[in-house]
C-alpha cells in the first residue's frame, strides 16, 4: 500500500495555538535516566494466536531532554495541533504515523523517510513511517495505532520494533483530501537498529533528521499550495518536509518549548501536483 498518502497539503499546524510555551534550551546528547523496565520493550507486530498482548506505553527510563515533549503530548488538545479533526460520525481510513525520537552524533533526531520519485502522487515527499491499520492490528480506538505504527515502521524501514519504547499518544487527526484519520505514536529509540529502504518501488530514502537543524530558523519556511493553502516547512537533509509531517514536526517544537523565531515570510511554492 502507499502509505504516505497521508501527508497531504492540508497539515496540522494551522490551529489556534493557545498560548506560547516558555522557549526551553535546545536538547542535546544525555544519558537516560535509568534503565527502561522490562515491559517497555517493543511488542511483537503482527498477528498473534489467542488474546493479543496490550502494547506497553511507559514513560519510565527516557531521557531528561525528551520530558518538555513528554509533557507536551500529555496537556496538548485536538485544536492546538489542527483545524481539522475526526469526523463526528467516525467516518475517515484510520491509520497512525510513528514519531520516533532517537539520539545520534549530533544529539536528539527524528526517523523520516523519503517517497520514491517514481509515484502518481507526493513523489519525493518525506513523511513519518505509517500507514493504514490492518485487521490484526486490533481496535483503531484501543491499541490498534499503536501496533499499526511499529508494523508500518518495521515494514518501510526495517526498525526492529523490539528497541522503540512507546511513550505518548498525541490527538487523532483528520486529513480531509484523503479521507485518513491519523494517530501519532510517539517513541523513543531505545536500543537503535539498521534501518534502509525496503522497497525501492515505495521509498527513496530512509534518514533521520538532527533536532538542532529543525529548530535552526535558516531552514524553517512557508509552503504555499496554488490553492492558497499555508503551511510550515523544513529544508533539511536535501528535502522539504512540508504537508502533515511538517505540521507535526512544528506543533511539537512549539509546545516542547524547543521553536525559535523564524522568518514565516521566507515562501516555498508548491505546483497541483503536489
Amino acid at each position: 500500500m502507499e502509505t504516505h498518502d497521508i501527508d497531504r497539503y492540508d497539515e496540522p499546524g494551522t490551529g489556534a495555538t493557545h498560548g506560547r510555551p516558555g522557549t526551553q534550551p535546545i536538547p542535546g546528547a544525555h544519558t537516560a535516566r535509568g534503565a527502561a523496565p522490562g515491559d517497555a520493550r517493543g511488542p511483537a507486530t503482527g498477528a498473534a494466536a489467542g488474546p493479543v498482548a496490550p502494547v506497553p506505553v511507559t514513560k519510565e527510563g527516557l531521557p531528561a531532554w525528551l520530558d518538555p515533549v513528554v509533557r507536551a503530548v500529555e496537556t496538548v488538545e485536538p485544536l492546538q495541533l489542527s483545524r481539522f479533526l475526526p469526523p463526528a460520525d467516525g467516518a475517515g481510513r484510520q491509520s497512525a504515523v510513528l514519531v520516533l525520537f532517537g539520539e545520534g552524533a549530533r544529539g536528539p533526531e527524528l526517523l523520516l523517510m523519503e517517497r520514491a520519485g517514481s509515484l502518481r502522487s507526493h513523489a519525493g515527499q518525506p513523511s513519518f513511517p505509517g500507514g493504514a491499520l490492518d485487521p490484526e492490528d486490533g481496535d483503531p480506538k484501543g491499541d490498534g495505532p499503536l501496533r499499526a505504527a511499529l508494523r508500518e515502521a518495521e515494514e518501510e524501514t526495517g526498525l526492529d520494533p523490539a528497541g522503540v519504547q512507546l511513550f505518548g499518544v498525541l490527538p487523532r487527526l483528520y486529513i480531509p483530501v484523503s479521507g485518513f484519520v491519523v494517530t501519532p505514536v510517539l517513541g523513543w529509540w531505545r536500543e537503535p537498529t539498521p534501518v534502509g529502504v525496503v522497497d525501492p518501488a515505495e521509498t527513496a530514502r530512509v534518514f533521520t533528521v538532527p533536532v538542532a537543524d529543525l529548530t535552526d530558523p535558516a531552514h524553517r519556511a512557508t509552503t504555499v499550495h496554488p490553492s492558497g493553502h499555508r503551511g510550515p516547512a523544513f529544508l533539511v537533509e536535501s528535502a522539504l518536509v512540508w504537508g502533515f509531517t511538517a505540521g507535526i514536526i512544528d506543533r511539537l517544537l512549539h509546545f516542547a518549548g524547543w521553536e525559535l523565531p523564524w522568518d514565516r515570510e521566507k515562501q516555498v511554492p508548491l505546483d497541483w501536483r503536489a
